[in-house]
């Protein structure tokens, strides 16, 4: 695992972290492996492998990174060699101080020889990091992003020579691609980017730690809340709990839960999803229903840090319960998760996790090969997490499990006819086991956290 503990200010610190940077080197190795000329990348905020590559946070609008193993130019930097490696950011209009900033300076290393990036977000003449020359291109800011990085590697690479071989992610915009093949270039597809970002570094695990750390405070309240209710009836005679004088509904929970991440400085992005009862089965549910006694209440905590790395957290509670499917399914469940965990080390083969708790709810009587809208486990029992909410590596696919991997552990089971039980947790993969980011309380019927 490559170590970024320099990057982040130490776990639980008040004082804000450090600008977080990537090391490009893995692209340009992709580059010269492939016998490629470069590698090009086109996007916008909302695309998480771009930010991750960039740290460019800010541009609703496309922009493009082009890496080459050397260039021609040597550009603005004297400290430069044509022969090193370089990368370029073409920024759209009105973009160019926040790239210089995030992209240029947050990627260098002080003169002093601490190896930690310039504290104050400006050049201070020092290396970068990872060895890769980083500068921003502005010219012809109202063309495509594909047509400008088309001309960047024109210019870094030359004109003459012939058609060059560029690497470009798989999920490059079909337009961007028209524009890099009209000058001449062949494209190949790579998962580069995506090996590299499952892998996370210390400054990475600081983040997911901080906004797991939040969505477990969310949890928190929701569970607080459901302790403090109280059985009513509604208009019409049938139970529903009551919080503070008001039926109590999976959007009151919501809202609690989000005044939470927020007053922690993270953003819900609309990933509280809060089930009950029979809506308790539906993976994704963000409705209003009431919150009734005797039913399973499902909270699925993902918030959004403000560097882009989520958290993701699951818990069920039932209030008033009579001991009956939600209760053998919670211990089925609960089980699961630790047949899994047991699993997690290096060299683990992904797939192993998800069939051990596959197999554990087997042996409760549930169906471990359930499709959607069927009654038992219907999903893969984790995933992973970074600054996309689902990213590599997946507990059902190929691969083994490295050091720095960080995974979500989730079994559940469901009834579309009853409801739904899950419990997940986040976890790094060390050198010699795992390490829950946030722990969290497990408990079938709800107690008061705050």
């Amino acid at each position: 695992m490559r170590d970024g503990s320099d990057d982040g200010a130490p776990a639980g610190s008040a004082s804000p972290p450090r600008p977080l940077r990537t090391d490009l080197s893995p692209v340009v190795e992709a580059v010269e492996a492939a016998d490629a000329d470069a590698f090009v990348a086109v996007g916008d905020r909302f695309d998480d492998g771009l930010r991750y590559l960039t740290r460019f946070s800010g541009p609703d609008r496309a922009y493009a990174l082009v890496v080459v193993p050397d260039g021609d130019e040597s550009g603005d930097d004297a400290e430069s060699d044509t022969a090193a490696p370089r990368a370029v950011c073409c920024a759209p209009a009105l973009f160019a101080g926040q790239a210089e900033r995030e992209f240029v300076a947050g990627a260098r290393t002080r003169n002093d020889g601490s190896g930690r990036e310039s504290g104050d977000g400006e050049s201070d003449g020092g290396t970068f990091h990872d060895g890769v020359a980083r500068e921003v291109r502005t010219e012809n800011v109202g063309d495509h992003a594909g047509k400008r990085a088309a001309a960047s590697v024109a210019a870094l690479l030359g004109e003459g020579g012939g058609e060059h071989t560029l690497l470009v992610p798989p999920s490059i915009p079909h337009d961007a691609a028209v524009y890099l093949e009209r000058a001449g270039n062949g494209l190949a597809s790579t998962d580069a980017v995506t090996t590299a970002r499952a892998r996370k570094t210390g400054a990475e695990i600081d983040r997911l730690r901080r906004v797991q750390r939040a969505a477990a405070a969310g949890m928190a309240r929701a569970e607080t809340v459901l302790a403090e209710s109280e059985v009513g009836e509604d208009g019409v005679g049938d139970p529903v709990l009551s919080w503070e004088s008001a039926p109590l509904t999976t959007e009151r929970l919501r809202r609690e839960v989000n005044a939470v991440l927020a007053a922690r400085g993270v953003r819900d992005a609309g990933n509280t999803v809060i089930g009950a009862g029979p809506s308790a089965a539906d993976l994704h549910f963000v409705g209003n229903e009431p919150v009734r006694p005797g039913e399973t209440v499902l909270l699925d905590v993902s918030p959004r840090g403000p560097d882009g790395y989520y958290g993701d957290v699951t818990r069920t509670f039932v209030v008033d319960g009579d001991g009956g499917w939600e209760r053998r399914a919670y211990v089925a469940v609960e089980a699961a998760r630790e047949a899994a965990l047991a699993e997690v080390e290096p060299g683990v083969p992904a797939e192993t996790v998800h069939g051990e708790a596959a197999a554990e709810l087997a042996a409760y009587g549930f169906d471990p090969n359930a499709d959607e809208g069927e009654a038992g486990f219907t999903h893969g029992t984790g995933h992973g997490v970074g600054m996309s909410l689902h990213e590599a590596p997946s507990l059902s696919g190929p691969g083994e499990l490295r050091p720095g991997h960080v995974v979500t552990i989730e079994p559940g089971v469901y009834d579309p006819d009853v409801g739904g039980v899950r419990l997940e947790d986040l976890v790094v993969v060390t050198d010699d086991g795992y390490e829950l980011l946030a722990e969290y309380p497990f408990g079938i019927v709800p107690q008061e956290r705050e």
